[in-house]
């Protein structure tokens, strides 16, 4: 497998300083190319290592374009990242495939669910009754779409997800639970992409909404009737609690918790493994976390947390006193 490194520039733009019958045979990460791969440099604290990079060439920003010319072969771009990310669309494109059935023939798919003619459904996948999965969206092995959920276009969804699985819902009786039905589905929008054995469950009356470009990384838990808008991203192990509401453009960590009936606004950035207990209705970076310490002091500033209230309480009263002595 290798490209002409010309061709790639032909087909993504850029400006090339090099050799354009220059073969590329690897894509790598800057500190490990060897002298036959193309590699990247997109944030500044990794510009040491440009210098001594092996790499045949390198993708860089204009700030650091005099810099890689000085090195040896490169491409400029406004935006490094986003152009080695195509990069390697390029190259998985031009990986020869076998050809495989559009509908592996362990896939169950119930006679009253619809599939696309351009979809792709996987080795040991279920699509229920009245599910629909729209036009070249590929749902990979052991994938499972409960009834009436739908999946838009050219979304992809990795093994083991299971997308429409019965809310968490119970009523109190008597010291047992009682099961409420969960009567909404899950609606998912176009270019959503979903990791590996990531549950998005069905609503309780109203659908769970998933937007158009959600990313959901591995190990992801949505709740029942959650929203998300349009283009957030969710790193692993998020878990995101009944009835939230989650923006566009928004970033969660992974590790990081919405409980549910929560709002955040677009634009709301949550730092991994935060526990979000407040809706938030301004744009930023939140973090909620308590930093790592050894146990022993840990644990002594845990009870000085716990003593906060009563501190702030005799505060107040001191505050109090003072306004009161100093009044005529």
């Amino acid at each position: 497998m290798a490209l002409r490194l010309g061709s790639i520039v032909e087909a993504l733009g850029g400006e090339l300083h090099g050799d354009p019958d220059l073969q590329i045979e690897a894509l790598a990460s800057i500190e490990s190319a060897g002298p036959q791969a193309l590699s990247f440099l997109s944030h500044p604290k990794y510009q040491g290592q440009l210098a001594s990079c092996q790499a045949a060439c390198v993708i860089v920003g204009v700030a650091h374009g005099a810099q890689a010319k000085a090195r040896g072969p490169c491409i400029v771009t406004a935006q490094p990242y986003l152009y080695f990310a195509r990069v390697t669309q390029l190259w998985k494109a031009a990986l020869a495939q076998p050809p495989r059935p559009r509908i592996h023939p362990s896939a169950v798919i119930d006679t009253d669910a619809r599939v696309h003619e351009t979809a792709k459904v996987g080795a040991l996948c279920v699509i229920e009754r009245g599910a629909t999965v729209g036009a070249a969206t590929e749902l990979r092995s052991r994938v499972t779409v409960a009834e009436d959920c739908h999946i838009g276009e050219r979304c992809l969804v990795h093994p083991g997800v299971v997308i429409g699985a019965d809310g968490f819902g119970f009523a109190p009786n008597g010291g047992a639970w009682e099961k409420i039905e969960q009567l909404g589905a899950v609606r998912i929008g176009n270019d959503v992409e979903i990791g590996a054995n990531t549950c998005i469950d069905r609503g309780a009356l109203q659908d769970t909404v998933i937007a158009d470009g959600v990313k959901l990384d591995n190990l992801v838990q949505i709740g029942h009737n959650v929203q998300i808008g349009a283009h957030s991203a969710l790193a692993g192990c998020v878990g995101v609690a009944g009835s939230a509401r989650i923006g566009a453009h928004c970033t969660l960590g992974g590790g990081a918790i919405v409980l549910g009936h929560l709002e955040l606004a677009d634009h709301v950035h949550i730092s991994a493994a935060s526990v979000v207990t407040r809706s938030i209705r301004q744009p930023g970076q939140y973090t909620g976390l308590f930093p790592i310490d050894d146990n022993a002091t840990w644990e002594k500033n845990a009870a000085s947390l716990k003593q906060l209230n009563r501190l702030r309480e005799r505060l107040r009263s001191l505050e109090n006193k003072l306004d009161n002595k100093e009044r005529p």
